[in-house]
């Protein structure tokens, strides 16, 4: 089972979450850390679930903007065969503060994916 959620990576996530909020009617449901400043807000729209994620220099050009977060079963075990498909790894597999083991990949198109599973009891 896996889970896609866009994350889009922004200078000012007070302005997007405005815009989100007025425009699509976006609740925040997380954040990360809980207390500001966060580098990471959780919203939902309707069914669907929506990251923003900051980012003080974004750069220009080909730089990216926006990552997909997958939801895997076993992030060790997907992240081994990425490469083999095609794919580049970037960082980890790490346990993170909020309760994930997060791996961070490129696919063949150079795109960043994130690779998350929750970790148990936590």
């Amino acid at each position: 089972m896996s889970t896609i959620q866009p994350v889009i990576l922004t200078a000012d996530q007070n302005v997007l979450l405005g815009f989100h909020t007025k425009l699509f009617g976006a609740e925040e449901i997380s954040r990360v850390p809980e207390d500001e400043p966060a580098f990471y807000r959780g919203l939902r729209i309707g069914d669907t679930d929506l990251g923003l994620l900051a980012r003080k220099v974004l750069g220009h050009g080909a730089a990216p903007r926006m990552l997909l977060s997958i939801g895997v079963d076993d992030v060790d075990e997907t992240l081994g065969r990425v490469e083999a498909l095609g794919g580049s790894v970037r960082s980890g597999p790490d346990n993170m503060p909020w309760g994930q083991r997060v791996a961070h990949i490129q696919d063949p198109d150079g795109n960043p994916v994130n690779l998350t599973q929750p970790i148990a009891g936590q």
